[in-house]
């Protein structure tokens, strides 16, 4: 069975790619850009009180992170 993802607001996923080497590039509008170097993806995490699993599923694979290594950060 496949691992479930926890459902968090858009500032803990922030602090999440925090703690996973991404950083916070800066902000449009309601989004924060998170960049690391050497790596091709720019993710745009939206600042909801809730991210949906689709949001969530699409950054933890741009972000190259299991499921697991997401939901212990």
């Amino acid at each position: 069975m496949s691992p479930k993802i926890r459902l968090c607001s858009g500032a803990q996923a922030v602090k999440k790619l925090q703690k996973a080497g991404w950083k916070a590039a800066r902000q449009r509008g309601s989004h924060i850009m998170m960049t690391k170097p050497d790596y091709p993806f720019t993710l745009s995490i939206p600042q909801h009180k809730e991210l949906g699993v689709g949001i969530l599923s699409k950054l933890i694979k741009q972000a190259n992170l299991s499921i697991d290594e997401f939901n212990g950060l």
